[in-house]
């Protein structure tokens, strides 16, 4: 599909990764709108890109609901919103970090699923393009969904179930013109991790064999740009990790 005239839909789109790709898909053409849970982030992108901004709760299905049905449909629909909370799945004082597990798959997973079925509810409705191509869906995994680390059950387990959603949901939506794929990134300089301390970020970088150096969110996008424009990209996760493979700790 080319992205030049194109409607895109970018959840999460107010920082970070999500930024990055709606910057870049406003580059080569297309109209943004940009859904954050942060109003005022979603403002600026959207501002500085020439989009439309959307307050979106990912996890609350009304509020996707709401924000979708405003931002109108879209052909190209990228899923960034996510967070990383981590903690072990007992603490050393013997708590359970249940809830934790609850919130982190409520915005990863659950909140991937509501912006998706929303979208797709509404690409639906639009004429087929060339090939019979109605739209596409591009997901956020992470390579924590292979290499998860200590801490990590919750997050990976998020990124695990939404490269999991990538298969059946393609064979799903093939019917209806839509190809779904997801992005699994590596160590990316995103603003979580800018807050690190620079001895930290020293040592992350020294487990990634080349580039060594933490991925530019813009490269992320231009793995999404990729994917919208290969017709035969369907039903796979990528791994964008410099290879990358996590340990441990």
């Amino acid at each position: 599909m080319r992205i030049d005239g194109q409607t895109a839909l970018v959840a999460g789109g107010g920082s970070g990764l999500g930024a990055a790709t709606a910057r870049r898909l406003a580059r080569m053409g297309a109209t943004v709108a940009v859904l954050d849970f942060a109003e005022d982030r979603a403002r600026a992108v959207a501002e500085e890109i020439g989009g439309t901004a959307h307050p979106c709760d990912v996890s609350d299905e009304a509020s996707v609901a709401a924000a979708v049905e405003a931002a109108g449909p879209a052909r190209i629909v990228v899923n960034c919103a996510g967070i990383a909370d981590a903690a072990r799945i007992v603490n050393r004082r013997g708590e359970v970090a249940t809830e934790l597990f609850r919130r982190v798959i409520g915005v990863n997973l659950i909140g991937t699923y509501h912006v998706t079925a929303h979208a797709v509810r509404l690409m639906a409705g639009l004429e087929p393009l060339a090939g019979g191509e109605r739209g596409v869906v591009v997901n956020t995994a992470s390579a924590a969904y292979q290499d998860g680390q200590v801490g990590q059950s919750a997050y990976a387990a998020s990124k695990g179930a939404v490269a999991a959603m990538c298969l059946p949901l393609a064979r799903e939506l093939a019917g209806q013109g839509v190809r779904v794929c997801a992005v699994a990134p590596g160590l990316f300089a995103t603003p979580m991790m800018e807050g690190l301390p620079p001895e930290t970020v020293e040592g992350i970088v020294a487990n990634v064999p080349f580039p060594a150096r933490l991925g530019d969110p813009d490269e992320f996008a231009l793995m999404v740009a990729q994917i919208v424009e290969n017709p035969y990209l369907n039903g796979e996760t990528i791994r964008l990790d410099a290879a990358t493979r996590l340990p441990p700790r």
